[in-house]
């Protein structure tokens, strides 16, 4: 069976503006999603408290399984591009109540991302602000702030808020990277060998810091819910993809390595730290790049509520097509060409949870790692059911080769991995009740897609594939 490339690309725009994002700022959806700046500042130092010296290989061993992801929804992407991202993927060759939990899931795990990163958004703005005035401010304000900005930018134009969030990133991780830099300068030329030989490293350790460090990458394939907005996109989207892994993987490891070598300098505990970036500028000897980090984390989380938002609205809005959502839903603003009341929805959506926590008293670094924690199984579920999916598209459409097996479920076997690690030990506190919440919300989800039927089939299944020639290089 043959298809021209005319053909593969996707006819169906669904209201939203064609072919408008380039390259980079398709992978500014990618990369401001995951908010890199964060995992320096607040996440590193939770697997160090686990992984100690081996924080760096627990960063090694992440980007490993994420990359391996990436090759599974990659495949996808050179096929096919559509706002439902994984939901549309899975869609291809899964039931149908399999293809709406991925769609749940996801729609899910960019909420809660977003509320996380709100979460973070005040933390961080308060510090800043009682540092500038001395006064602490309303968490709640600052929440709805951030969001009624982000909500407004995603429904103005995507093309503003992809650029904006390319440059907020960019410049966060070149002022973190000139940290790290300056601190190795000044160690000098030569290894630290407690990390290397992995001195006071236990297997259980290791095993919860690698799940914990799953957490920095999640969101690494929203460049898939902007569809045919991205130019070229069964070219573009896929490479941002793989690219958005890579590149985060090697920041993450490299930051890890550094950051654990600086507290050793410091004689601090990385693992205990509640201003691990500070202390790193001080070693450096450019206490003043502390303060930028800290900022640079402010507008990252800015752009991470952004960029959920705007993954999240996309996700909604094919949902809307496929009748897993309210029907007014499927509407796009007829000048700006964005899904605007998905935007306020999900946007809404997102704040909400972080209103009430922070109204009672909860720490922005509370609400950040309680609804982070709440995105991963949505995600590791999305990922998981995707590669699962892979194989059998590849044997319906008899491209069956042992090697192109492999990668899904090795992809498979390390989401599954990262649930079960998720999952036992039983975590202590609120972390311990959030699989019940996801698995409440995912019973819902489903009942709503039993109850009201399938109004139409999904376009994944209308559509034509590839041919084998692109397939068969898997």
């Amino acid at each position: 069976m043959t298809q021209t490339a005319a053909e593969q690309h996707p006819k169906t725009d669904y209201g939203l503006r064609r072919e408008i994002l380039s390259p980079m700022e398709t992978l500014a959806q990618s990369v401001s999603t995951m908010a890199p700046t964060t995992t320096p500042a607040a996440t590193i130092p939770l697997v160090c408290a686990l992984a100690g010296n081996g924080t760096w290989l627990a960063y090694v061993l992440a980007t490993v399984a994420v990359l391996l992801v990436a090759l599974c929804i990659a495949r996808y992407a050179h096929i096919s591009a559509s706002p439902g991202s994984l939901y549309n993927y899975a869609s291809m060759t899964l039931p149908p109540w399999l293809g709406a939990t991925v769609a749940w899931s996801l729609l899910l795990a960019y909420v809660a991302t977003g509320s996380s990163v709100i979460g973070g958004f005040y933390h961080y703005a308060n510090l800043l602000l009682h540092d500038a005035t001395g006064h602490g401010y309303s968490a709640v304000v600052l929440a709805l702030l951030v969001t009624g900005i982000s909500i407004w930018i995603a429904c103005r134009d995507v093309k503003i808020s992809a650029r904006l969030m390319l440059w907020i990133e960019a410049l966060s991780v070149a002022v973190i990277l000139v940290v790290e830099t300056l601190l190795l300068l000044r160690h000098g030329w030569h290894w630290d060998w407690d990390e290397l030989h992995l001195r006071g490293v236990t297997g259980s350790g290791l095993r919860l810091g690698l799940v914990l460090a799953l957490f920095s990458f999640v969101g690494f394939e929203s460049a898939t819910t902007l569809g045919s907005e991205a130019r070229n996109p069964l070219q573009s989207i896929p490479r941002a993809v793989i690219q958005s892994a890579i590149l985060a993987g090697a920041f993450f490891t490299i930051c890890a390595y550094a950051e654990v070598l600086g507290f050793h300098a410091a004689r601090q505990d990385l693992g205990t730290s509640q201003a691990p970036m500070h202390v790193l500028a001080q070693v450096a000897g450019r206490p003043l790049l502390g303060l930028l980090i800290d900022i640079g984390a402010l507008v990252s989380l800015f752009a991470g509520t952004l960029a959920c938002i705007t993954a999240a609205a996309r996700v909604l809005l094919l949902m809307a097509h496929n009748g897993l959502a309210h029907g007014s839903l499927r509407a796009t603003h007829a000048l700006n060409q964005t899904p605007t009341r998905a935007v306020v929805i999900t946007g809404v959506a997102a704040v909400l949870p972080v209103a009430v926590l922070a109204a009672r008293g909860a720490s922005g670094l509370d609400v950040y790692g309680w609804l982070g924690s709440l995105a991963t199984y949505g995600f590791i579920v999305a990922y998981a059911l995707v590669c699962l999916a892979l194989p059998k598209y590849l044997h319906d459409n008899k491209v069956y080769r042992p090697g192109a097996q492999s990668i899904p479920w090795l992809a498979g076997a390390a989401m599954l991995f990262a649930l079960i690690g998720n999952l036992y030990p039983v975590p202590e506190g609120p972390y311990g009740r959030l699989p019940y919440i996801y698995l409440a919300y995912l019973t819902a989800g489903l009942l709503w897609f039993a109850i009201r039927g399938r109004s139409k089939a999904p376009p994944s299944r209308k559509a034509k594939v590839a041919p084998r020639s692109q397939l068969r290089h898997e």
